[in-house]
């Protein structure tokens, strides 16, 4: 059954992508929550060498890079062989890095978060206690690879509340609403 859940529908893979301080990790863990998808934060994996290029200011190479999507696809896929559906926060900014995402397993589906540098600069200023700092929201913008018309890959507007942005996401990938205690 692998790739199943119990009651024999396939896995869903969600990547909620975008650049620093678009909201990834607070849309993917509300999509969670509405749906019981298994949550994890990508930044969660990164080597303590990449956490600590980007604190000071660097951005990370594609050599660094690498090993950090490929466990990524890993942990989707080996979820997914347990018959969990997942939710993965995850920048995912380049279509390779996309590629090398879907290679974990059999069907990955992305929602990115987009929107103006001057809203997502403004989140980025109000986060407190997170690593990447508001400087490298350049290098990001200039690293995106906007999805091409091949990818599935759902756009939704920063500038959109959280709430609002989850419900967009359920609704747009058609997601099924968590089953509550007692609900069969």
């Amino acid at each position: 059954m692998t790739g199943e859940r119990g009651d024999g529908q396939p896995t869903r893979h969600v990547v909620v992508m975008g650049v620093s301080g678009a909201g990834k990790t607070t849309v993917a863990r509300g999509i969670s929550e509405a749906t019981g998808l298994m949550f994890a934060e990508a930044d969660e994996f990164h080597s303590a060498a990449n956490v600590a290029r980007m604190r000071s200011g660097v951005p990370l190479d594609d050599a660094a890079r690498w090993p950090w999507l490929r466990d990524l696809a890993a942990w989707m896929a080996e979820r997914g062989a347990e018959g969990r559906s997942t939710v993965l926060a995850c920048s995912a900014l380049r279509r390779a890095y996309r590629d090398v995402l879907r290679q974990g397993p059999p069907s990955v589906e992305f929602v990115h978060l987009d929107g103006s540098a001057e809203v997502i600069r403004d989140r980025m200023s109000r986060r407190a206690g997170h690593y990447m700092p508001a400087s490298l929201l350049e290098s990001q913008l200039a690293t995106l690879e906007r999805a091409e018309p091949d990818e599935s890959v759902l756009v939704l507007d920063v500038a959109l509340g959280a709430g609002d942005l989850v419900a967009a996401a359920v609704d747009g990938l058609g997601l099924p609403a968590a089953t509550t205690v007692g609900e069969r």
